[in-house]
């Protein structure tokens, strides 16, 4: 079943343009598996907050939970260097691809069900505390606990295919192996202090080495969404990922890949 939901899940993201004409590209997804009832979900609750669900809060009988990073094409993340606010191009892929997790978790779930398992959607994001911005659902802690990747100085997941791109995440009953989590760090800043460029890219102060700002950060994601709101709900901004050593790459170790 692992494999045939990783290729499900690929082969859709590589059809999304052509069907729905966006105009954001995509590379091949990764796709990595947790076990529901693994520990690092409870430890998950210190970290983000007693708000945060844990796999069976949401689904009784829930055995696994799928986690799945969708890379953007090179030139999306370039169009978002320098300039204050992010670039059209950075806002519309946010949206777009969005709407992508949303009918790729639906699809999913479809997939699930004719197999016999039962599975819970998540929606990509808008499901956090707008007071204490804390989710109730964190794609990027769950992704880590799936063996996506590993954190980086800018808070942000570094997977093997870099941090420019989208998480997605969905619950279910359906026993599937799990992903081996990476031991070493992908960050070099935490790797060996070599690096600084989130922080450098940042011209706002929200993110700094030893601290993050981010009821600052969530002003700029609005200043964002009000410049772009034609477009549809653009809260982001990117500037700390576009363009670093991380945006396409583990940048640690270049040739390890995720089982």
């Amino acid at each position: 079943m692992k494999e045939s939901i990783r290729h499900f899940i690929q082969e859709f993201v590589k059809g999304y343009k052509a069907e729905k004409r966006t105009k954001t590209d995509w590379k091949e997804p990764l796709v990595a598996f947790a076990e529901a009832s693994d520990p690092l979900f409870l430890r998950l609750r210190d970290v983000v907050g007693k708000t945060h669900a844990l796999p069976t809060d949401l689904l009784k009988d829930a055995e696994t939970v799928i986690s799945y990073f969708i890379p953007f094409k090179e030139e999306i993340a370039l169009s978002n260097r320098g300039e204050t606010n992010c670039s059209k191009e950075w806002a519309i892929s946010y949206i777009e691809t969005n709407n992508l997790i949303a009918d790729l978790n639906h699809l999913v779930s479809k997939e699930l069900e004719r197999s016999g398992h039962e599975s819970v959607i998540l929606p990509p994001t808008h499901n956090f505390d707008e007071k204490r911005l804390v989710s109730d659902w964190s794609h990027k802690h769950v992704a880590f606990i799936a063996g996506l990747g590993r954190f980086g100085l800018h808070h942000m997941l570094i997977t093997e295919k870099g941090c420019c791109g989208r998480l997605g995440s969905l619950i279910t009953t359906a026993r599937i192996e799990p992903t081996q989590r990476p031991k070493s760090e992908f960050c070099l800043y935490k790797q060996d202090k070599s690096c600084r460029k989130c922080v450098e890219n940042c011209v706002f102060d929200a993110l700094k080495v030893d601290f993050f700002h981010r009821h600052k950060c969530y002003e700029i994601c609005l200043s964002n969404a009000r410049l772009y709101s034609k477009l549809g709900l653009a809260d982001v901004c990117g500037k700390c990922i576009c363009v670093v050593p991380c945006s396409f790459r583990n940048p640690v170790n270049v040739s390890s890949i995720i089982a």
